[in-house]
């Protein structure tokens, strides 16, 4: 009943009210991003949903206009140089995912589950096990059990088990958890950084890949 109801429900309800809330602090975000850099003050990517379904992602933009064509990809680090300064802020805090609200309003995406990989990495849909693929069972996330249990520094199979080990054992009160547990992390700023490649050498599928 959570899982196919309630859950849907929460996600609605408290996306709309904190969108409201939250309302002049994302345009305030707008507003910074806007004035302090070139470029669209939203960043879109395409990322892969429920069901392996492709949909955009919103985030505030960080980085300058067409970074990830430059040296670096879409791996971004401590230190790059491509992050605006109002970027670092909304990185080290998490308000760059803020925008998130909407897709979860839109159904897209819920408050707590996988979190969306890239549409190619850390490798295109057909390659994923049987296994793997059982991540895409529920719609993607804000955050994740994955999220917290490492975030950014783990490793994309590992991750991957994490998100799978979540789906399998979904209930209301993981997600009590794994919300308490994101809110720490962000107010910790742990794991908020990518510290290199996340796709072992060894395992990596597809070719070359990125991470963000």
């Amino acid at each position: 009943m959570y899982k196919h109801f309630f859950k849907r429900f929460f996600d609605i309800f408290f996306s709309f009210l904190l969108l409201v809330v939250l309302s002049p602090l994302l345009l305030l975000i707008i507003v910074l991003v806007k004035t302090t850099s070139k470029g669209p003050a939203i960043f879109k990517q395409e990322r892969l949903g429920k069901n392996g379904r492709v949909f955009y992602i919103h985030k505030a933009r960080t980085m300058c206009v067409g970074a990830e064509q430059q040296e670096g990809g879409v791996y971004s680090g401590k230190g790059d140089k491509r992050v605006t300064k109002v970027g670092k802020f909304l990185r080290k805090t998490s308000l760059d995912e803020l925008f998130q609200l909407w897709d979860v309003l839109i159904g897209k995406m819920s408050f707590i589950g996988p979190r969306p990989p890239l549409t190619y990495h850390p490798w295109t849909i057909d390659k994923y096990t049987e296994e793997q693929l059982k991540m895409f069972n529920v719609r993607p996330g804000i955050t994740g059990w994955a999220q917290v249990h490492g975030r950014k520094e783990v490793e994309w199979h590992k991750r991957i088990e994490l998100n799978v080990w979540y789906v399998e054992h979904l209930s209301f009160w993981l997600d009590v958890k794994i919300l308490f547990m994101t809110v720490f992390k962000v107010f910790t700023s742990a794991n908020n950084e990518n510290t290199g490649a996340t796709v072992s050498e060894d395992k990596k599928s597809g070719g070359e890949n990125a991470d963000k």
